[in-house]
Order: C-alpha cells, then sequence, then structure tokens
C-alpha cells in the first residue's frame, strides 16, 4: 500500500486527475485488461463514500500519513492556502452532536444514530484562505489526496457539508468552532470522515456525456 501512497506523493500536477502513477519514463498507460494493473488508477476506481463505520478512530500514524498526502496536492502558487484540524476526541463529536440532536429531535429517533459526522470517528475539518480566490481549488485537492491515500490503506471518508453549514450558523457551538482555532482570514469549508468501513458501497453511475473532447 505504501507504494500506491509515494506514487500519488510523486506524481505531477493534477496526478490524481490525470492518474499520473507511472515511473518518469513511461508515458500514460492506456486502459487495457491485458496490462498489469496500475494501483492508483485501481485506487480511485474502487473508491466509494463511506457512511457506515466501526467505532474505533483511525490511527494516529495512518492519520499522519494521510494528511501528508494531503499537504502534497498542488496548490496554487504554493500559497498551501489551507488550514487542517482533525478530531479524533469523543468528547468534541459527541458533544457538538448533542447540540444537534436539540436542535434536531428528529435525528435523536434514528437508533443507528451516533453522531452528525455519518458515525465517523476521526473528522478532518478544512478552511480556506478567503483572501485567494483560489483557495477552496486548492482545499478541494488536498482533500481528494487524502481521501485516495485513506482508501488505498484500507480507510472510508465521505465528504461533509451539512455539518460545516450547522457550525458557521448555529450560535450554540460557538465554542467548538473555536476550538478547532481556525486562523484570521479563513473559513470553514468543508470536514471529512474517515474512519474503518463497516459497510461496502456499490459503485453509482457516472454521466460520461459530460466529458468531451474539444476540437
Amino acid at each position: 500500500m505504501k507504494k500506491v501512497i509515494y506514487s500519488m506523493l510523486g506524481a505531477g500536477l493534477l496526478c490524481l486527475s490525470s492518474c499520473g502513477g507511472q515511473t518518469q519514463t513511461e508515458q500514460t498507460p492506456a486502459v487495457d485488461k491485458s496490462s498489469a494493473k496500475n494501483q492508483v488508477i485501481e485506487t480511485i476506481m474502487t473508491r466509494r463514500s463511506v457512511r457506515k463505520y466501526l467505532p474505533q478512530p483511525v490511527n494516529r500514524d495512518t492519520m499522519q500519513m494521510i494528511l501528508d498526502c494531503g499537504i502534497h496536492a498542488p496548490n496554487g502558487q504554493n500559497k498551501q492556502s489551507w488550514a487542517v484540524r482533525v478530531v479524533d476526541n469523543p468528547e468534541f463529536i459527541n458533544g457538538i452532536t448533542e447540540v444537534y440532536k436539540k436542535l434536531n429531535p428528529k435525528m435523536a429517533e434514528d437508533p443507528g444514530f451516533k453522531n452528525m459526522f455519518r458515525n465517523a470517528p476521526t473528522v478532518v475539518f478544512i478552511a480556506n484562505d478567503t483572501s485567494y480566490d483560489m483557495s477552496q481549488i486548492d482545499c478541494g485537492l488536498l482533500g481528494e489526496n487524502m481521501i485516495l491515500s485513506a482508501w488505498s490503506m484500507g480507510i472510508g471518508s465521505c465528504c461533509l457539508g451539512s455539518p460545516i453549514r450547522f457550525m458557521k450558523t448555529e450560535p450554540q457551538v460557538a465554542d467548538y468552532l473555536k476550538r478547532l482555532n481556525i486562523p484570521e482570514g479563513y473559513e470553514l469549508l468543508y470536514c471529512i470522515a474517515f474512519g474503518y468501513p463497516d459497510e461496502s458501497p456499490a459503485a453509482k453511475p457516472r454521466d460520461a456525456s459530460k466529458v468531451m473532447f474539444v476540437e
């Protein structure tokens, strides 16, 4: 699995979208069932959004590797215009969830509902630099690197927006937002749930007609 991760880190600009896990002397390989598997491509094509997790948090050594992959994402002018905060503290996750449940009592009626982050035990919060107009793109690339490297190591994930909307608009969770210590000039953009999968989701269809070559 380490081979996959280092392939991602060593690839050039937009390696995740172009699947550039090959060595410097190779050309991008054609997708051919008879050829040897490209592990980067396999990771991209098999990745699924996971919404059910085992209770234990992601091992911190593993999580650190995922974060290192994230900050090696391509980004404009090497500004690295993101702020990343990792929470695997049950007190934080359960505390903010209790506030959410009080304001959304129907969610508490679901016996399978444990926390507002799809029950994930580890959550990564990502904030963007509001002074840089390409920062949101940089933060998206950061997240994709983390998601793919996590999947290559057997860690599931799911990008989430609604918890951030709740945290930014609900005064009762202001203390939790403050604990994230987001730098001045940055704003929470989205979060990613991480954990050991407790489900194997099927692939959803993709609309290939939205992609075309322009002559």
